[in-house]
């Protein structure tokens, strides 16, 4: 408690968050809890020695207590309207979602009368973009999320739940605007972000150059082809366009670096708090995420320690941002960014000094680089593999060359970017600079293409379930003491939960293989059927069946889900609607 307090407490709350998701308790038990917790305090003003020595008990409890109330009262349903499957509504745009091929995308707030909810609306690309400063009103069809049919299946219904979102709608027609005249200052900002994000488009270099800007800068990615998106994904290298805390660290800098430049040594103290005042603009100004305001907190941390003459502490200002971004918004525990942005920062402290201590003592500033490069993008990479398989089921041993290849280049196209952003946003352009811009990043998109090209290391369907997760958390919490001194005893440890996560792997392979069944399954209105035999699947699909969708979204979650990896799909002949399979007939139409 007395080395690490805030990093124990921040635990405390989140396993309290847990316990009220997955066990929820009733109102009248949480208060009895919150009260007993409080009563709990009592102890602190008891002299006793052996009470004394356990009063850290009670605070544990506190932060147990307020983690279950405060998931309480961010997981209360709203009392919804009653829809019709068409409705003409009135609606405003929250938020710009990531586009499709067909459709743009946005979160609304809808009223039918005087009742609000919140929607996820999709507008086909041949209309006009949405924007901030208008009410829209149109004839919407409008469905409330269901449930998926499996449980290999992504749960999009409570994923969007989380975000108190429980509709889908889509605006076939046009539609009747009307500008606003009471946007909030919030909405005002999102109006302006919008409006360089359109200047970006009318700028004068490549299509892709333009994207990748928004992506790495303004944290856009709603128009970005799927092809540069998918080289992101199969290098290993998401993170690059995911604003994060490296970004925010080198504009932090940079800021800093200009501060400098114009004032005095003497207004050190200033110029930091200037920073933090500039950094937490820039978030507010992109939109902030999760991995954005926990960047921001755990700056904001740090340096308010530089200023105070205290020594930094990681792990207080990591606990810190998580305990700040949960008490307003406990969903964003099971926010996959949120954890991938914390168990990175953890794995730089726990494994960074670690592999510094192998790698080749640096002889200049330049070396010392380079060699913080390769540490924090191993460090990072080893803490977050389990859960990135896990969600994603897939990884690429490229990545880790990938990372070291590009993540130095991407730290000065990041200040490059930001640089024409800042041009672009204030309507100062030159041809010379776009042109050297373009070619930068076009010659970035290849080499990243490249790294994407290697097939043979990228690997995907990889089943992972939450206990083979924990297991190898063990390995990463015991692979820093091995590192450190490599003995017997240290190896030992990662040996045997080595032996412990491959056996549960082969286990659980078993067991799946032991499944035989036939399951119906449906990608909009196509009809499915799987036939699993031992390890064999067979996947049944009409003739003019969307073939690459249905892999996509059926075959390679049921084949991940049942660690399948033979399977075969077979096409039904024309005119054929109904097939016969043990005993029970399916009919495709």
């Amino acid at each position: 408690m007395q080395k690490q307090p805030l990093l124990i407490l921040c635990i405390c709350f989140i396993l309290g968050i847990i316990l009220q998701d997955y066990f929820p308790l009733q109102r009248n038990i949480i208060f009895i809890l919150l009260i007993f917790s409080f009563l709990s305090l009592i102890i602190y003003f008891v002299k006793n020695f052996y009470v004394h020595r356990i009063r850290h008990i009670s605070l544990f409890i506190l932060f147990f207590s307020l983690g279950v109330f405060s998931h309480y009262l961010h997981s209360k349903k709203p009392d919804l309207p009653i829809l019709e499957d068409k409705e003409n509504i009135v609606f405003k745009i929250n938020k710009k979602l990531n586009s499709n091929e067909k459709n743009r995308r946005y979160e609304i707030t809808a009223w039918k009368g005087k009742e609000s909810f919140l929607s996820v609306l999709s507008v086909p690309k041949s209309e006009i973009e949405l924007d901030f400063l208008h009410y829209y009103k149109g004839e919407i069809y409008i469905n409330q999320l269901q449930k998926p049919y499996h449980d290999f299946q992504f749960d999009y219904g409570k994923y969007l739940a989380r975000k108190q979102i429980y509709f889908q709608a889509y605006l076939p027609n046009s539609f009747k605007s009307g500008l606003r005249n009471d946007l909030s200052f919030a909405e005002k900002i999102k109006q302006k972000r919008l409006e360089t994000l359109s200047k970006i488009d009318r700028a004068e270099f490549s299509k892709k150059s333009r994207e990748f800007t928004k992506g790495i800068i303004l944290a856009d990615r709603t128009e970005m082809d799927q092809e540069t998106v998918q080289d992101f994904s199969k290098s290993g290298l998401m993170h690059v366009l995911a604003i994060s805390g490296s970004h925010m660290a080198i504009i932090f800098w940079l800021i800093l670096v200009v501060l400098n430049w114009v004032f005095p040594p003497k207004f050190r103290n200033f110029k930091m708090v200037f920073a933090l005042v500039l950094i937490w603009a820039f978030a507010i100004f992109i939109d902030y995420g999760s991995s954005v305001v926990r960047s921001c907190i755990m700056i904001s941390a740090y340096y308010i320690f530089v200023i105070l003459q205290r020594k930094p502490d990681l792990l207080h200002a990591m606990a810190l941002a998580a305990i700040g971004l949960l008490i307003f918004d406990t969903q964003q525990l099971f926010d996959v960014g949120f954890q991938l942005s914390f168990v990175a920062v953890f794995g730089i402290f726990w494994l960074n000094k670690p592999i510094l201590k192998y790698l080749p003592k640096p002889k200049n500033n330049f070396q010392n680089f380079l060699a913080n490069i390769v540490s924090v993008s191993f460090a990072a990479q080893i803490a977050t593999l389990p859960i990135v398989i896990y969600y994603f089921h897939q990884y690429s041993l490229v990545s880790i060359f990938a990372n070291l290849v590009v993540i130095p280049f991407s730290e000065i196209l990041i200040i490059f970017s930001l640089l024409m952003t800042l041009l672009i946003g204030f309507s100062v352009q030159f041809s010379w600079l776009n042109l050297i811009y373009d070619k930068v990043v076009i010659f970035t998109l290849k080499i990243i293409h490249w790294f994407a090209d290697f097939d043979f290391a990228f690997h995907k369907m990889l089943p992972m379930t939450f206990l083979e997760v924990l297991v190898a958390f063990a390995v990463v919490w015991f692979l820093r003491f091995a590192i450190l001194k490599p003995k017997l005893k240290t190896i030992s440890k990662v040996v045997y939960f080595l032996l412990i996560f491959f056996a549960l792997r082969l286990l659980l392979n078993y067991k799946a293989a032991e499944i035989d069944e036939v399951l119906e399954h449906s990608y909009f209105k196509e009809k499915i059927v799987s036939v699993k035999k031992y390890r064999k699947v067979v996947f049944v699909l009409k003739e003019k069946s969307n073939s690459e969708k249905v892999q996509q979204y059926i075959i390679e979650p049921y084949l991940t889900a049942r660690r399948v990896q033979n399977f075969e799909i077979k096409i039904l002949p024309k005119g054929v609607h109904e097939v016969q399979i043990e005993g029970k007939n399916y009919d495709f139409d």
